[in-house]
């Protein structure tokens, strides 16, 4: 074997093994985040429902905090900041859901789908090992069209314009999946704190998205 093979050897040994512990960093700080999310959710039950200005304004500040400091410490400490933002202010509907048998099903229905998505979407990528690069575009465009939808459906009260935001936003979320999973796969993100967050953030809108469609089509929204 020529130098050059026992170069290339090497260096694929090292890729596969960044990418391995990428990978495992990713999920597990992800289980843990959304264990701490599910937490705050089951404390803040009871608790009034939060401003929406407010949450939005922790939610956001949260988010951009974290993509700044990913690469250091801190990173870890606001990821945990915002999966606990976002648990705490979302437990008010989970009390309210809960209240009620049909609540409880719709609750666990969500979840059991938002869990079959995300695995499903997941468990695909990681065998196939494709790259996922192609669903760029359709990402950027549909985040345009996403915000925008959501900028007029504050404006505009029709409830079929919010199911098709929550259509939308469940499209855009399994995108992004893939497209995550595939850059942690194939070495084109290094850093695990972004990918959680990034995979965090998707499952949630997942979660959101179908719990939206389930209340309205049940009858409960």
């Amino acid at each position: 074997m020529s130098q050059i093979d026992v170069f290339s050897a090497s260096q694929t040994r090292e890729s596969a093994l960044a990418v391995n512990k990428v990978l495992k960093n990713t999920y597990l700080l992800l289980g843990m985040t959304l264990g701490f999310s599910a937490l705050m959710a089951a404390v803040s039950t009871n608790a009034a429902p939060m401003n929406i200005w407010m949450y939005i304004i922790g939610v956001y500040g949260l988010l951009f905090a974290t993509q700044a400091l990913a690469r250091s410490a801190w990173g870890l400490l606001t990821v945990f900041a915002f999966a606990g933002f976002i648990g705490y202010g979302t437990g008010p509907l989970i009390g309210m859901l809960t209240a009620t048998a049909a609540g409880s099903q719709i609750l666990t229905t969500a979840l059991g789908g938002t869990a079959f998505i995300f695995f499903g979407l997941s468990g695909y990528a990681l065998v196939s090992r494709k790259d996922f690069s192609f669903l760029t575009g359709f990402i950027t465009a549909g985040f345009f069209v996403l915000l925008a939808a959501m900028i007029l459906g504050i404006f505009v009260q029709v409830p079929a314009l919010q199911l098709a935001i929550s259509v939308g936003f469940m499209l855009f979320s399994s995108a992004v999946i893939l497209y995550q999973t595939g850059e942690i796969i194939n070495g084109g993100e290094r850093n695990y704190i972004l990918a959680t967050i990034t995979l965090f953030v998707s499952i949630y809108n997942l979660f959101m998205s179908l719990l939206n469609l389930l209340m309205a089509f049940s009858g409960d929204d």
